[in-house]
């Protein structure tokens, strides 16, 4: 095993807590991103790209389907590195609009042996203005870019669709996509928007701002019903896309002496009860709206099915922090090769080839 080699720096990071662990990763891909020799090596060594991947979303190339998900670039600062790791596109945030430090620490923990991760870090980040001057210097930066927006945690329920309509506003110009995510269970009061009511009137609203697309990232605690109507009627009232799913809070899923009665759970924990959720959404959306899956993709495999299942795209976050961006290569690598084996010249067949 080469000293570089992730699970080398795999083994000194996890001496350390979970949270400083994480800015410490930063560093370094900041540090690669700068260092033109180390950032073509890197480049060169995970990010894969193919005829057979390539799609045009949202009016941009997307070189491959894996994407970073939202929650590990709170504040954009790693936009430039993400092609070092493999990804073929990322989503920064979730940024509000004014700065919050987050819920108090820790709130951050590995459960190591079922390769998940808890968090309830609170959309800690530097607010709007930050991330907006973080996306105003990489404007020429030519790589797919999503916006995760969200409230702050002292703005009132009643008071939400303020905080989005600030958000709307400020980045009607920027990224490729705007997500609205009031799925996360770190911000008290927050899935109580999933409802019919706010979910018309803040897509009625963000229509009104922007020409961005707009998508909406959905809970996986939730019925197959519930969700199902809760997507149709985003559909119905404008939504480019969904995203399934956010962490859980089912902690009766693991009997793991590490996790905690609070925050959100991902990772392999999280693996089947978001793909059941996810092809349920995909059987009746998959040729209505793009979709994104999320929620414990750690092999090819499993990517496969979540795109025959309807996904365009996938999302992978806490089992990068297990298996390192060797994962990310393996994915895209072993998509092609499931693709040419049933037949299809590009991605774009193979979704939601389980319900043609």
């Amino acid at each position: 095993m080469s000293f570089f080699s992730y699970q080398t720096i795999k083994k000194c990071l996890f001496q350390l807590d979970p949270e400083t662990a994480h800015s410490l990763a930063g560093l370094g891909l900041r540090f690669s991103a700068l260092c033109p020799p180390l950032n073509k090596c890197l480049t060169k060594q995970y990010f894969v790209t193919h005829p057979l991947l390539k799609q045009t979303i949202f009016g941009r190339t997307f070189q491959n389907p894996v994407g970073l998900g939202a929650g590990f670039d709170k504040n954009g600062q790693y936009i430039k590195a993400m092609p070092n790791l493999g990804m073929g596109f990322t989503e920064v945030g979730t940024v509000t609009p004014k700065p919050q430090d987050g819920n108090p620490k820790p709130r951050l923990f590995r459960l190591i042996d079922i390769e998940s991760i808890q968090n309830a870090m609170g959309f800690n980040n530097r607010g709007s203005h930050y991330m907006l001057q973080r996306l105003k210097k990489i404007q020429f930066f030519d790589y797919p870019i999503g916006i995760n927006i969200g409230k702050n945690k002292l703005t009132p329920e009643n008071e939400a669709l303020d905080d989005y309509e600030k958000l709307f506003k400020a980045f009607k110009d920027y990224g490729d996509y705007v997500v609205i995510n009031i799925s996360s269970p770190n911000t008290p009061g927050l899935r109580d928007l999933q409802n019919e009511s706010f979910i018309k009137a803040i897509f009625s609203m963000g229509k009104a701002i922007t020409t961005k697309p707009i998508l909406l990232k959905i809970a996986p605690d939730m019925t197959k019903e519930d969700a199902l109507s809760l997507c149709k009627t985003a559909v119905e009232s404008g939504a480019d896309g969904i995203i399934a799913t956010n962490t859980t809070i089912d902690y009766d899923l693991t009997d793991s002496p590490y996790k905690k009665d609070f925050g959100g759970l991902s990772g392999a924990i999280l693996k089947d009860k978001s793909y059941e959720l996810f092809r349920a959404i995909g059987k009746e959306f998959y040729d209505k709206t793009l979709l994104i899956s999320v929620g414990g993709i750690d092999s090819p495999q499993e990517a496969y099915k979540r795109i025959k299942a309807g996904a365009s795209l996938v999302q992978v976050y806490s089992m990068l922090v297990y298996r390192g961006p060797i994962l990310i290569k393996e994915i895209n690598e072993g998509i092609i090769t499931l693709l040419k084996k049933d037949g299809y010249s590009n991605i774009s067949e193979a979704i939601g080839a389980d319900w043609k």
